[in-house]
């Protein structure tokens, strides 16, 4: 199967970096608001990747550190990169709350497209809601060069599903304010993966969790996604509004957590080499 993975127009690009740096703004709240990963994910990746400890990982996108704590918590040697110093700054006060942090984790801001390593330095590159805001002609090729023999990628993520009927409510909400989401949100599963040549036959795996949140919650985990911090102020603040309305009178409201996980081991693999 062949997948074309570089089209992206100029305005495109643009917007796809502009909207990248936004989640450095709100590093507090989303580390307040987001769900995070289930460990068992990360132990799935670990197993499936056949780490064992001190094994070197590069995370790309740490955000907050949702996946950075967990590595480390299994003994691995971790470079965490984020375009964020905000972001990286929040990771690191989460890895170090993590009372089983026993991998040692360096920290890198800075855009993975510039990152400076070389060949065949990893075992494992993992990536959390994070592999597609990277330029699209280096976001495999990279990878692929950076992993050392049978070494893994592993891409991952969390979606929200509210229950009805606030999941079709909040979508209703951002339509009526322009979705500007663009190609680069789709996402990149097995298929395009495998698609670009450089990847053996992809592994994948979901897991879901419930999970109840207060209004002020769904309000916070809102307005850390792209598509609202990319809003004027006067629209943020009214899209808030109009949210807070609708849920007045409610405690709680259901939500389902759903992290898929997609990996496959590398083709190229170059000599492994010091990180």
């Amino acid at each position: 199967m062949s997948v074309t993975l570089n089209e992206e127009s100029a305005a495109e690009r643009a917007t796809r970096r502009s909207q990248r740096v936004l989640f450095d703004d709100v590093a507090g709240l989303y580390a307040e608001t987001r769900p995070g990963y289930p460990r068992e994910l990360v132990e799935f990746i670990a197993e499936t990747a056949g780490l064992t400890r001190g094994a070197p990982v590069l995370e790309i996108g740490c955000g907050t550190g949702q996946l950075t704590g967990h590595l480390a918590a299994l003994g691995l040697r971790v470079t965490a990169v984020d375009v964020g110093a905000s972001l990286i700054a929040a990771a690191r006060e989460a890895v170090a709350r993590e009372p089983a942090a026993g991998g040692r984790v360096v920290f890198r801001v800075g855009a993975f497209e510039d990152l400076e390593l070389p060949d065949g330095c990893f075992e494992l590159i993992i990536a959390g809601a994070a592999f597609h805001w990277i330029d699209p002609e280096v976001r495999f090729a990279k990878s692929a060069r950076l992993l050392r023999p049978g070494g893994w990628l592993a891409l991952t993520g969390s979606s929200d599903r509210y229950d009805e009927p606030l999941g079709t409510v909040l979508a209703g909400l951002a339509a009526a304010r322009g979705d500007i989401n663009g190609s680069w949100a789709r996402p990149l599963d097995g298929d395009v993966m495998t698609g670009t040549g450089l990847f053996a036959t992809p592994v994948e795996r979901s897991w879901s969790r419930r999970s109840w949140r207060t209004p002020e919650e769904v309000v916070g985990v809102e307005n850390t996604r792209a598509l609202s911090l990319s809003w004027p102020p006067d629209v943020r603040a009214e899209f808030n509004a109009e949210l807070r309305g609708y849920l007045r009178g409610r405690s709680r409201v259901g939500c389902t957590v759903w992290s898929p996980v997609t990996m496959a081991q590398g083709r190229l693999g170059a000599r492994p080499a010091p990180c």
